[in-house]
């Protein structure tokens, strides 16, 4: 027995064509989306690649263009389907393959779900690249003469000017490196050669922080200097007092954008899927329909349409079953072929 079987006559056949026409362009224009999505979520990381530790979280937005193109090709071709399913002879060059692509259709609604679902799992991968990205960055900030490390200073203050944020964790992440170049340090100054000799590495550590760490909506003068020390500037207290740089790390500012770019795109997706599906289940009711006309010389005549000929049980038994004879197929196949090679 046919599962959810619906009668059709020819105003209904021919309403069901036109909108899921309409349906089918409207999911090249969200695969057309979803590929822009990507590029866009591209570029963004490639602004930044150079604080990821590495470059696996471009997989995400390389799926996204892929789908996207994948969508604009499924859904134009369902369109014109749908379009020719009312001209007889049109659509009988249709029938033959219209199988293959409803399974497709199924498969490519799984690859959306996966692929909204890495959408979501990909700030995990991004907050760990991002930890070490950062944290080296930091330590190649002050080697702006130094061949493919030459951009890390502009690239890291460009980030917390932007992104309003202060070290990876913290502003104190910046008292653990030393930021400033040797090329600009006087050695023969006595505060820097103490500052340098009570370092076992021998490096030149402040309590200080780049000029990107200001906020510039402080009413005081940014202090970016000797900031845990309360007597190096006036009524200043560095446990109470809020401070006049950026508090927020630049980590969690990072993953917070970009989790809120990929929240939003996982959604979309997971709404392309629904708009997948139901196109699906339209153009099997129409295929159907067309298919069980009372009188096929009469375009006019009623018909039926299901979403599956048989039962689910009946249906998932016999898949089951031609999975099982392709199986004993291909074990006859390699039983032949060995007294072969024997022989």
């Amino acid at each position: 027995m046919a599962l959810m079987p619906v009668k059709f006559d020819l105003a209904k056949r021919v309403k069901l064509a036109q909108g899921l026409w309409l349906l089918y362009w409207l999911c090249v224009m969200a695969g057309i989306l979803v590929f822009s999505m990507g590029i866009f979520f591209k570029i963004e990381l490639r602004k930044r690649s150079e604080m990821m530790d590495n470059n696996e979280s471009h997989f995400v937005p390389n799926l996204l263009i892929l789908v996207g193109l994948a969508a604009c090709g499924i859904n134009a071709f369902g369109g014109k389907v749908c379009h020719d399913s009312l001209d007889t002879a049109k659509f009988t060059k249709w029938k033959p393959m219209l199988k293959s692509y409803m399974v497709g259709c199924v498969v490519f609604s799984i690859a959306l779900f996966v692929t909204a679902l890495l959408c979501f799992l990909m700030q995990i991968s991004l907050h760990f690249a991002l930890t070490d990205g950062l944290k080296n960055g930091m330590k190649y900030y002050k080697d702006t003469d130094t061949p493919g490390r030459c951009f890390m200073k502009r690239t890291l203050d460009m980030t917390q000017i932007e992104f309003r944020c202060c070290g990876n964790n913290n502003y104190k992440d910046w008292f653990e490196i030393q930021w400033i170049s040797n090329r600009y340090l006087d050695f023969g100054n006595e505060d820097v050669k103490a500052r340098i000799q009570s370092n076992v590495e021998g490096k030149y550590l402040m309590e200080s922080v780049p000029f990107s760490c200001c906020n510039p909506g402080s009413p005081r003068p940014c202090i970016q200097h000797h900031l845990t020390n309360n007597s190096a500037h006036y009524s200043y207290d560095h446990h109470t007092e809020d401070l006049n740089i950026w508090t927020r790390g630049c980590r969690e500012a990072l993953v917070s954008y970009y989790g809120g770019m990929m929240n939003s795109i996982g959604a979309f997706v997971l709404l392309f899927i629904i708009m997948q599906g139901s196109a699906t289940v339209g153009l099997q009711y129409l295929t159907t329909s067309l298919e069980t006309l009372t009188d096929p010389e009469n375009p006019e005549s009623e018909s039926e349409g299901w979403l599956l000929e048989k039962s689910v049980t009946e249906t998932l038994s016999s898949i089951m079953a031609k999975i099982k004879t392709l199986g004993k197929g291909s074990q006859v196949q390699e039983g032949d072929a060995q007294p072969t090679a024997a022989s």
